[in-house]
Formats: structure tokens, C-alpha cells, sequence
């Protein structure tokens, strides 16, 4: 079956999501939504689908559709996701969200509520762990080639010079970050964080953040806004008894080393995979061969709850460096679950 998808918001973003939908044989483009009607009219002509310019318009023109990535931005890029996927998820279609799920806790959880009550597929793009390298490395995670896992060390970093908010830089990059360590080590329990500002900056945008994991594991996460792009993007180092792992940019070199051996083994560029851009394919195919085969809502890959905690996790580091407390990450997913 070819799914129907609609793409809404079609900015830088939401066009490279088309482009990918454009590409797989499986799919076909059918709506493209923006508050720009200059932007949707171009997608539309460029997709060959049809133009709208409010959720609610698409919705009532009855259009069939099997799948829609929410591509909206707002306020440290997560502000205008809420009421487009409340409004597709409450018709009962399935939505592919930008990360991060939301810069507003309590609107995370009830996409992520809505979601579970309609028994609706909800997926972020959390594109970091659809690659094959991380892949491989989830395997020996898993297959126990580590052992018991002690340590994650993770870098993330990039040139951005934009003023915001002061935590724009925690919340629009570091949703990436905290799920990478969560799909490696599994749900967080503790942090402990420090900030600093950049020279000449408003806003946090330099931190380092202490990890405590449900099941003991320790870890840190060194993240800026100001490293320059000859310094890498990402680097993720996860140590176990039996030996550790290095993984660089997300998909370019992977490599193990034993712990009592000076054999390594190296992987560059696996599946073919060169560089981060081509991460968005992977991801958004993923989501698709899901809804193809039939997975239900609670068997997503990169779901809207594991967008969610990783949230968490940002907002616990907040709260850390504000009170100059350890904090324990509030892992309840639910509104009506008494926490928000």
C-alpha cells in the first residue's frame, strides 16, 4: 500500500522531509500545509500535491492521508508543534514530529497522552540512531560485546549564532543528545549541570552535564553553541567491562575496543551512509516500513515518548543548574498521571 503523506510547514526543514517522501517509492505526497501561502504553493507545485494554509483546511477537505510530518519551528524550535499534532493525532492519523517534541513539558505529555489513548503512531525525528553505525553499536549494546555498561561520554556541538531564549541552545540541540545516551544506556535518573555563556552571548550556551542512569551507569554530555565546524559534530564513547565503543558524527566511523586487547575493529561509512545529511532518509524510511508493516503505537522507534524524556532530561538539567541541585529526572509521561 502507498501511503499518503502531507507535510506541514515546509520550510528548510519540512522540504527536506519531502524530498525524502518524494524519493521512496512507498509514498506519495498529497498535501503540503504552511501559514505561508507563497511557501505551500510552491511545495505543492514542486510535490505535485495540493496546497493548504491551516490544519484545520486540510482536515476538512477530506483528504486521505496515511501519515504527516509536523515541521513547524517557534520558540527554540519547538513552540508550534502542539496544536497541529493534537489536532492530526486526535483524527487519528499518524504524525512524524520535529525535534524537539516540545519546549513546553506539560505539552509534551499530552501529545505523547493522545497519542497512546487513540492508539495512534507518534514518532520524532531523532534521526541520530537510525543509522547504521549506531545501529551496530545498539547490537553490541544488546549482544553484551561490552559487557556491563559503565560509562557514556557524549559531545555535541556545533557554530550557531543565534539569540533567544537562554535555554535555546539546551532545548533545540540537546533533545539529539539525550536520546542518543537513552537508546545506548536506557532512562536517566539523576544530573547535575553547569553552565556557562559564550563570550559576547545572552543566552547558556556552553554546558556540561553529569548523568546518573536507572541502572547505574554514570555518564557527561559537553554540548556548546560555539565550537566551529572543523571540531565535529558529535562523538558518543560508551565503556563497558568487557570493553568500549567510539562512535563520531552520528554514522561516519565507528570503532570498537577490547578491553584486554590491542585489536580494534572499524567501520567508516557504513550501509554507505558519508555524512549527517543523509540521516534525515534513513529516519523518515524507518517510520515508514513501520506503518507499512503494521506497527502499533506502542511499537514506534523514536517515538513522541522517547522525545519526551529525553525533554525531561533537559528540563531536570535546568533545574540543576538554577538551584544548584542534583535533580531527579520526572520520568511520568502522563498528564493525568498527578506530575506536570
Amino acid at each position: 500500500m502507498t501511503l499518503k503523506v502531507g507535510i506541514v510547514g515546509v520550510g528548510n526543514i519540512g522540504s527536506i522531509h519531502a524530498s525524502v517522501y518524494h524519493e521512496n517509492p512507498e509514498t506519495e505526497i498529497v498535501a503540503v500545509c504552511d501559514i505561508d501561502r507563497t511557501k505551500a504553493d510552491a511545495a505543492a507545485t514542486k510535490f505535485g500535491a495540493n496546497a493548504f494554509y491551516s490544519v484545520n483546511e486540510m482536515l476538512e477537505s477530506k483528504t486521505e492521508l496515511n501519515l504527516v510530518s509536523v515541521c513547524t519551528k517557534g520558540e527554540e524550535n519547538g513552540s508550534e508543534h502542539f496544536d497541529p499534532t493534537i489536532q492530526l493525532l486526535s483524527a487519528g492519523i499518524p504524525v512524524l514530529g520535529e525535534k524537539p517534541i516540545s519546549n513546553q513539558i506539560q505539552e509534551g505529555r499530552q501529545m505523547v497522552d493522545l497519542a497512546r489513548t487513540n492508539r495512534v503512531p507518534y514518532a520524532i525525528n531523532l534521526n541520530h540512531r537510525f543509522t547504521p553505525a549506531s545501529e551496530k553499536a545498539k547490537e553490541w549494546v544488546l549482544n553484551q560485546r561490552l559487557g556491563k555498561l559503565h560509562m557514556i561520554n557524549m559531545r555535541m556541538w556545533i557554530n550557531n549564532p543565534v539569540e533567544s531564549s537562554p535555554w535555546f541552545h539546551l532545548r533545540a540541540l540537546h533533545p539529539h543528545s539525550f536520546d542518543v545516551m537513552r537508546y545506548f544506556c536506557g532512562d536517566v535518573k539523576r544530573v547535575a549541570a553547569f553552565m556557562m555563556k559564550g563570550e559576547g552571548r545572552s543566552i547558556w550556551s556552553n554546558t556540561q552535564i553529569i548523568l546518573e542512569f536507572e541502572n547505574g551507569t554514570i555518564g557527561n554530555l559537553v554540548g556548546s553553541y560555539d565550537a566551529g565546524a572543523s571540531y565535529g559534530l558529535e562523538r558518543c564513547e560508551v565503556v563497558g567491562s568487557k570493553g568500549r565503543f567510539v562512535l563520531e558524527d552520528a554514522c561516519e566511523h565507528l570503532t570498537f575496543y577490547p578491553r584486554n586487547s590491542i585489536e580494534t575493529e572499524t567501520y567508516s561509512y557504513l550501509g554507505g551512509m558519508g555524512s549527517f545529511s543523509e540521516t534525515f532518509k534513513s529516519r523518515i524510511d524507518h517510520f515508514i516500513d513501520q506503518l507499512r508493516s503494521g506497527a502499533t503505537y506502542d511499537e514506534i522507534s523514536g517515538s513522541g515518548e522517547d522525545a519526551l524524556k529525553a525533554q525531561m532530561i533537559i528540563e531536570a538539567a535546568i533545574e540543576s543548574w538554577e538551584t544548584g541541585q542534583i535533580v531527579e529526572v520526572k520520568n511520568t509521561l502522563s498528564v493525568t498521571g498527578g506530575k506536570i
